[in-house]
């Protein structure tokens, strides 16, 4: 990738946010069936056209604000119009590890022969045996293959855009993700940020990831990463990023001088706290919005640079995570919403995503509009709290924030 001085990055949690990528509800979702849909990290099917609504409010929401909202089927269709970029997907993705050679030649030379916008939307959605209208699909192999059986894997969790690649300060990470019904979205999000027209002469900086390497042990997801300014980076550790990666994405922005601290927030492996910003969201320059539950078994320890070149120190941080944050922020005080109350209510309010928010500018967040008790506390606290319908939308678990990847963010005035 290019290595002149980049026109994206994330330089805070709550700056305004000048470009988002997104991914719409699609083909991927309607590939959910009650038989699939944990294998595919969905907790149950979707009804997808209201799932299509409630996306496209969010979006225009968001355009309203001033928002250059970006599209990750669009964005790929246009990267496919490149011969090079769709080569280079296809190599890695119709090849005799995912293809039967009795068949592949057939495959390839059909997708390459596709439309880009069809072919972007094949790549997403998946592409079942029962799909591909050459032979030997249509012939020999058709009384033996089983017709759902997937050639291509749907990745209907494109949908959470957050967590396939992090823009940190300056650069970006190309996730390795930690379960493997989603590791081939890095591919294509990959493929966007090489070939795709805005980005190829961006400058754009990687400080971690390859979706060609085997990473092994080191797994990271969006989720868990939040550059919150004044050179601090925290990132969760829970069920899905590792101690390896977190070391290595460290290593990668002290080199670069793009950070001077990154907090690893250790918690226990939960389906309820999968990544850090289901727990834990920045509002405005100085609030809050947590999950108490989550946030007080929060471990933090801090790495910084050490000695020697590309070493690190870590330390455990004797503070609880909030005090750290606020530390970390200069502030005097961190105005904290979602303690007190219910407990009942908190923990349902929390797996409804009520404390994933996104911040468009300070102070001013979109929400889903049944959690109606945070957004209230929210709202008695001056932030400006922008409901959404996310009935459909939330069954993957996910919000606001797990469905913005944020290209572009300022950072926050002092």
């Amino acid at each position: 990738m290019a290595t002149e001085t980049p026109r994206y990055g994330v330089y805070s949690e709550v700056g305004r946010l000048r470009t988002v990528m997104v991914c719409r509800p699609g083909l991927a979702h309607l590939r959910l069936t009650p038989d699939n849909c944990h294998d595919l990290l969905f907790d149950d099917v979707i009804w997808v056209h209201e799932a299509q609504a409630e996306h496209y409010n969010f979006c225009q929401l968001m355009r309203e604000r001033g928002v250059e909202v970006l599209e990750m089927h669009e964005l790929l269709a246009t990267a496919l119009e490149d011969p090079q970029a769709r080569a280079w997907v296809l190599d890695r993705k119709i090849n005799p590890n995912t293809v039967a050679l009795l068949g592949l030649d057939e495959v390839r030379a059909w997708l390459d022969g596709l439309p880009a916008a069809e072919l972007a939307e094949r790549l997403i959605g998946g592409i079942a045996n029962s799909e591909i209208p050459v032979a030997p699909y249509t012939t020999t192999l058709r009384e033996h293959m089983e017709p759902l059986r997937f050639v291509v894997p749907p990745l209907p969790n494109t949908l959470f855009t957050r967590d396939t690649t992090c823009w940190i300060y300056g650069g970006v990470t190309l996730n390795p993700m930690y379960w493997p019904a989603r590791r081939q979205e890095t591919l294509l999000t990959t493929a966007i940020y090489t070939f795709h027209p805005k980005f190829k002469d961006a400058g754009v900086r990687v400080w971690f990831g390859d979706p060609d390497a085997d990473h092994g042990a080191a797994t990271v997801e969006g989720g868990d990463v939040m550059p919150i300014g004044n050179g601090v980076v925290l990132v969760g550790m829970g069920e899905r990023t590792s101690v390896q990666a977190v070391c290595q994405i460290a290593r990668g922005l002290f080199a670069a001088g793009a950070a001077e601290r990154v907090v690893a927030c250790v918690f226990p492996k939960s389906r309820a706290a999968m990544h850090l910003d289901t727990v834990f969201t920045l509002c405005d320059r100085d609030l809050a919005n947590v999950y108490l539950g989550g946030v007080e078994q929060i471990r933090p320890f801090s790495l910084r640079p050490g000695e020697r070149p590309g070493t690190l120190d870590i330390r455990r941080d004797e503070q609880p995570f909030l005090e750290v944050v606020r530390e970390a922020l200069g502030l005097e005080r961190l105005r904290v919403v979602g303690t007190g109350g219910d407990p009942f209510e908190q923990e349902r309010e929390q797996w409804d995503d009520g404390n994933n928010v996104v911040a468009l500018e300070p102070g001013v967040v979109v929400a889903y509009n049944r959690n109606v008790r945070t957004n209230t506390k929210l709202r008695k606290e001056g932030i400006e709290v922008i409901t959404i319908a996310g009935s459909e939308l939330g069954r993957g678990r996910g919000g606001g924030h797990c469905m913005t990847c944020p290209i572009l963010r300022d950072p926050v005035a002092s």
